[in-house]
């Protein structure tokens, strides 16, 4: 039997701390070590056990978390995932905590209603397995992956079919579209300020919970020479703009005539995500065609690997980021095994090769 992932909890609400337990606890292959009311609590446990993973609320008595994942990830690294309020001015702290090493972020799981409840869990679940197999900076992961006894409940068909046309798309607009998950912050922001600000348009699918987005789309804009935003619903794609799909809702690349757009909607989990990356390649495979060059970058899952042969069966360029610079090596190795991807680069490389190919 694979050896379980201990967690510890450490929030300051003994009801969140409790829930916490009960969800992380229902999944076989992850055990709560135990709990913690604040970080100081939490580095005597630790002192003790050290956990594979921290589940770490951002406001807390004594000590906040911000300070606590700085400590951690500076003296002995250890895989973090932040959950916090879906507040605007927490959103802004929740970014600092990527900065600062988090693995992965999460709104706190909502309870008043029971699709809400299961969505949360899985994602809360999935967020501490894919935080597991993450490549820390000084921490090594002897342990193989553990495998996923779940399986995805829906297709990208749950959203958009297939389309079945055989034509070629005419030659219009470049595009690209890429997605990420579990490393993919700090991916997404080195590809994006490598790139100049003639580049064609770019919709990005990022796993990440609704009200983080947004910040991470205007952290993004003020780096980058491109023009970065979060998507809505009709918002035009061209040349120099880049639009990230909202949290816990699917982004669909349009096109009338040679202008395309996007289309925000709800709907079911796709490969356990709200955003997919499979959703948005489908349609990139549709509407854009041998038109659109595809990206899919580290991240735990299956999440856009079939997307990505879509697209490549329709003549679209498609890349792939390699082991040594993934995070977690999960969603670009599924492409590969599928032979989805035309190049494989590591992240450094794969702004300079799009470049050469656009100008």
């Amino acid at each position: 039997m694979d050896k379980k992932i201990r967690v510890l909890i450490v929030d300051d609400s003994a009801v969140v701390r409790q829930s916490l337990t009960s969800i992380l606890e229902s999944d076989p292959q992850i055990e709560v070590m135990g709990t913690a009311a604040d970080p100081l609590i939490a580095v005597k446990k630790i002192m003790k056990e050290v956990p594979d993973v921290i589940t770490l609320d951002i406001e807390m008595p004594r000590m906040d978390g911000l300070t606590f994942l700085r400590k951690i990830m500076s003296q002995h690294p250890i895989p973090v995932v932040v959950i916090s309020s879906l507040t605007s001015e927490g959103t802004e702290v929740a970014m600092k905590a990527l900065e600062y090493g988090a693995s992965e972020i999460i709104g706190k799981p909502a309870m008043n209603a029971a699709q809400f409840f299961n969505e949360s869990k899985i994602m809360l679940c999935d967020a501490v397995k894919a935080a597991s197999q993450a490549k820390l900076s000084r921490l090594k992961i002897n342990n193989p992956p553990v495998a996923q006894l779940v399986q995805p409940k829906y297709s990208a068909d749950i959203i958009l079919e297939r389309s079945s046309l055989k034509n070629r798309i005419v030659d219009t607009e470049k595009i690209i579209v890429l997605g990420a998950s579990t490393g993919g912050t700090e991916a997404i922001r080195l590809f994006l300020k490598s790139l100049p600000p003639r580049m064609p348009g770019i919709a990005i699918v990022q796993h990440m919970p609704e009200g983080f987005t947004r910040s991470f789309a205007n952290s993004l804009n003020n780096i980058c020479e491109l023009e970065v935003k979060e998507a809505e619903d009709g918002d035009r794609l061209y040349q120099g703009r880049v639009l990230i799909a909202p949290g816990n809702h699917h982004m669909l690349l349009k096109r009338v005539g040679k202008e395309y757009s996007v289309e925000v909607k709800t709907g079911p989990l796709v490969n356990r995500h709200r955003p997919s990356v499979d959703v948005l390649f489908r349609s990139a495979a549709r509407y854009a065609g041998q038109n659109a060059t595809g990206v899919l970058l580290t991240g735990m899952g299956a999440d856009g690997a079939k997307g990505l042969l879509e697209l490549k069966e329709v003549g679209a360029d498609t890349i792939a980021q390699n082991q040594e610079t993934s995070v977690v090596f999960g969603m670009p190795k599924e492409a590969i095994k599928l032979g989805a991807a035309k190049e494989i680069l590591g992240i450094g490389d794969i702004g300079p090769s799009l470049i050469k190919k656009f100008f």
